[in-house]
């Protein structure tokens, strides 16, 4: 059911994606077969996830034989001086090699093993599926969303000091290092989350059944979900609504790659040097090309995942998780591409929604229900005063500010203190008391 639920979802994507002339998931996914992938470093990472349920035999044969399928087109392209512009020269082997694992599961595998091998081939496809979904959601907002809610967002983010001019200036300042160094850690997020999911699903070979939860299935939540507020709310971010849509040291990566600054139509060229002034705030008007992708932070949701879903993990892996939300939200805010108060919607729409997942893994008890509950509560709450008390929110910081953080706050203690109740350390045992002597 799931399956054709997804399937029904890229297919509606698709068809949307076509109304306005742009290509939709599945298009974008199929031509990755023979074109030069958008992110072949991903592509290998949903192959490594689909390569879970095999024996390591099995993992070394599919690992050469998309290393062998990638120096074919790799040849041929400099055999034909094809030149790879918009795209990477590797990653097509990794979706072959993908698609032949099904292709086996179904001629070659019966009972058990096929829906095993199934069940790999698609969470590899899914992450790619989701990706793509996501870059289609992307270009749908800025095509229906003439108008976005910037004003609103930055006249609220006083209340929190306009933590992106902030940061803008501090990444200014590290120069071209820091940037770099930042832009590597921002964009292979999706990297991230599968190393912590390999580490969550190696023991499916031996096993031969897979975990009830695990970060894939969050992370895959929180990208279909997520987008659904852009429509609601569509906001494209300080570097953008208050800049040229470029800064510090490196062209800042956007979708489609061609975009010129000129066609941003900022308020002004503020980011990040002057916070943007205090007064009324009103939709303004925006291209038609800039993703409207900032309320909520979902690099920030997927950092916050990462980190949740580390913590079980060894201590090199949950000083990784912590390193990667760290960094990220650093970037978020140092690129101009989120403003504080989307971090923090981030942050509660996350664990709202790991809440909920787990919930319905365990069954849904009154804690779980009560913190997913209280999650959407304050999310919603969030968003609208985002939208209806902005101007009070910059006029009164020293309140509205500590109530930002408070809201944040206590879904995180929440949901700290529901992972304790669900899942309680060892006690020590009781000591036997010594008994009084009878006289």
């Amino acid at each position: 059911m799931a399956g054709v639920a997804g399937l029904g979802f890229l297919m509606a994507l698709e068809l949307t994606a076509r109304r306005y002339g742009l290509p939709g998931p599945v298009t974008s996914q199929a031509r990755e077969l023979i074109f030069p992938p958008r992110s072949g470093g991903l592509l290998y990472a949903a192959m490594a996830l689909t390569m879970v349920v095999l024996t390591w035999r099995q993992r070394f044969i599919a690992l050469g034989a998309a290393i062998g399928v990638d120096v074919t087109f790799w040849a041929v392209r400099w055999a034909t001086d094809f030149k790879v512009t918009d795209g990477h020269p590797f990653g097509n082997g990794a979706l072959w090699v993908m698609l032949g694992c099904a292709v086996v599961a179904v001629t070659r595998r019966t009972g058990p093993e096929r829906v095993l091998l199934l069940k790999g081939v698609g969470l590899g496809l899914l992450l790619m599926a989701g990706r793509k979904a996501g870059d289609t959601w992307l270009l749908i907002t800025s095509k229906t969303r003439p108008a976005v809610l910037d004003q609103y967002v930055a006249t609220a983010d006083h209340a929190l000091g306009n933590p992106s001019w902030l940061a803008g200036r501090i990444v200014t300042a590290t120069g071209p290092v820091g940037y770099n160094f930042l832009d590597i850690v921002y964009g292979q997020l999706a990297v991230a989350a599968v190393v912590v999911a390999l580490y969550q699903l190696r023991g499916v070979a031996a096993e031969r059944r897979f975990p009830r939860h695990h970060l894939v299935r969050t992370f895959l939540v929180i990208g279909l979900i997520g987008p659904v507020f852009y429509m609601i709310f569509p906001v494209v971010g300080p570097v953008f609504a208050y800049g040229t849509g470029t800064a510090h040291w490196a062209p800042i990566r956007l979708w489609p790659p061609d975009i010129h600054p000129s066609w941003h139509w900022a308020v002004a060229d503020l980011w990040p040097r002057t916070p943007p002034p205090v007064g009324t705030p009103h939709h303004m008007p925006f291209d038609a090309i800039t993703p409207r992708n900032c309320m909520p932070s979902l690099h920030t949701a997927w950092a916050v995942a990462i980190f949740i879903h580390s913590r079980k993990g060894p201590r090199a892996l949950r000083w990784a998780g912590t390193f990667w939300l760290i960094a990220t939200l650093c970037a978020t805010l140092g690129f101009g591409y989120h403003y504080g108060v989307d971090l923090i919607a981030g942050v509660v729409f996350t664990l709202t929604i790991e809440t909920a997942l787990r919930s319905f893994d365990r069954g849904w008890d009154r804690p779980g229900i009560q913190l997913a509950a209280y999650g959407a509560t304050v999310f919603t709450a969030l968003l609208v005063s985002y939208r209806c008390l902005p101007l009070e929110m910059a006029t009164h910081p020293w309140l509205f500010g500590p109530l930002l953080l408070l809201a944040m706050t206590s879904v995180i203690y929440g949901y700290l203190r529901l992972t304790a109740l669900w899942e309680p350390g060892t006690a020590p045992a009781r000591q036997p008391q010594p008994q009084p002597e009878l006289i």
